[in-house]
């Protein structure tokens, strides 16, 4: 190990770094040097004298000196722990680290993880409770079992001042990191809470910030997302559904939005009880309610090639699927403190809260989204944010912005507003684009690939596209024959 001047193993002081070397064989089989490290700061930066944690990171420098500032790249979640990308053997994780490798040509990469979860300090956890099986979900359920947890993670780490787990605390971790490294000036890259971190940093310390790529946008304001433009994401998958052919035998009269629709309705009307049998062969009943209904809605609506079949599915009380997964959600299970602390801490303006909670697709999706949160937000010992720290803000940072108008976590309408306060910003709409990072979005425009490469190096917004277009996936099919006719029962 190899430690900062003023770095002690024993007893680490706040701005210090420790580093190990490596190396790792990229795709075309050269070894690339990097280095892992841990960055220590203070737990609660609001605190004289607090303890110090440690935060993981990592650099891959450019095997070539290219005079570019080097790009910070964000973690999402909050929870999104990445540094096993340098030592696993998984397909999918490895796929990580030579998207890392692809950076060369700009300048240095660093990757820096999230206080309170990572890989080089702590995971700060609990265990969330099983939920009852035979009764469904309700939002005033939700909200007591979020408060319950917070007062839960208190007592659980009565050694740790939970109150420092603030998007702010890691914003200032990036700048700590940055001055450790001895880097003047850095460029941003994030997706989903990668980029509202990024944009906590350029609202902290925009001197700093040399440009940004983000993508799955996340206003400092925008946490929690509105209904109905959440909803108008789904409606554009529908739109394309709706004409697939293999989807057409099951499709009742007014398509498949009229499907969610009746759904809606009937699980207003009464609860389903669904019998299922597990893989240890027993047999298990659970009950399944409107709430249960609209937060499978939303979650399955992340997958668009194979929500149409869970919605068509249900419509035909085909609920076995659901259920066994349903079963899964509601055992106990480790439950990652970082996600509320970050996120209640952060809150929302009043005219946001008014707004989601007067949204007229909160009918169809409920207030699943934010209402135990913002319930809670009082029992979670991170402080509020303030509203002059979330509001939106004009800066004069370049930056580009990519976003999927099939996004159903941080809908399009996100980056459309965001992009207005960002005069030297350029944004790319991906139509049938989802919830993912730039270069997936752009993997069909190998020239905009290089553009937005060519923009971190040199800051010049050139050869980009305001529009890209996927092509239309092959939707998934249920796994059942098409009915005689198309109706309800």
């Amino acid at each position: 190990m190899v430690f900062s001047s003023s770095a002690s193993a024993a007893s680490p002081k706040a701005g210090d770094i420790v580093v190990q070397s490596g190396v790792v064989q990229a795709a075309d089989g050269s070894s690339v040097p990097y280095e892992v490290g841990t960055l220590y700061v203070p737990e609660n930066r609001q605190a004289p004298g607090s303890r110090i944690i440690g935060v993981g990171f990592a650099r891959l420098k450019a095997k070539t000196p290219t005079g570019a500032p080097p790009v910070f790249w964000l973690p999402g979640g909050p929870g999104l722990s990445v540094l096993d990308a340098l030592d696993s053997s998984s397909p999918a994780v490895r796929a990580r680290l030579a998207s890392w490798l692809t950076y060369a040509s700009v300048g240095d990469l660093v990757v820096i993880e999230q206080r309170g979860y990572t890989v080089r300090g702590e995971r700060l956890e609990i265990t969330a409770p099983a939920e009852p099986l035979d009764r469904p979900a309700t939002i005033a359920a939700d909200i007591a079992g979020t408060i319950a947890l917070a007062k839960a993670a208190v007592a659980a780490h009565p050694d740790k001042d939970l109150s420092g787990y603030t998007i702010a605390a890691c914003a200032e971790d990036v700048n700590d990191l940055r001055r450790a490294l001895g880097y003047d000036h850095l460029s941003l890259f994030g997706g989903s809470f990668g980029s509202q971190w990024s944009l906590a940093v350029m609202r902290l310390h925009p001197e700093t910030v040399a440009r940004a790529v983000l993508s799955s946008v996340e206003p400092l304001d925008y946490g929690y997302d509105m209904p109905s433009q959440v909803f108008a994401a789904m409606q554009r998958i529908a739109f394309d559904a709706d004409k697939d052919a293999g989807l057409a035998p099951y499709l009742p009269e007014g398509g498949l939005m009229a499907a969610v629709r009746t759904l809606e309705t009937r699980f207003a009307k009464a609860p389903v009880r669904v019998k299922v049998r597990g893989s240890d062969g027993k047999e298990q009943a659970i009950v399944l309610g409107q709430v249960d209904f609209q937060s499978a809605l939303l979650e399955q609506a992340g997958d668009a090639e194979s929500w149409p079949a869970f919605v068509l599915s249900q419509y035909y009380g085909h609920h076995e699927a659901w259920a066994q997964e349903a079963i899964e959600d509601r055992r106990a299970k480790p439950y990652k403190l970082i996600g509320p602390l970050i996120d209640t801490s952060l809150g929302e303006t009043p005219q946001r809260e008014f707004l989601l909670r007067n949204d007229p697709a909160v009918a169809m999706l409920g207030t699943g989204g934010f209402a135990s949160y913002i319930a809670s937000a009082k029992d979670w010992p991170t402080p509020d944010m303030g509203d002059a720290f979330r509001a939106f803000a004009r800066s004069d940072i370049p930056v580009l912005l990519v976003h999927g108008d099939w996004d159903t976590s941080t809908p399009l309408e996100n980056m459309l507003t965001q992009l207005a306060y960002f005069p030297h910003g350029r944004g790319i709409v991906v139509h049938r684009g989802g919830h993912d990072g730039v270069f997936y979005q752009l993997r069909n425009e190998p020239a905009a690939k290089s553009a937005v490469y060519a923009f971190l190096r040199t800051g010049e917004l050139n050869d980009l596209p305001t529009e890209v277009t996927l092509p239309v996936p092959a939707f998934k099919l249920p796994q059942f024959a098409p009915p005689a006719r198309q109706s309800a029962r």
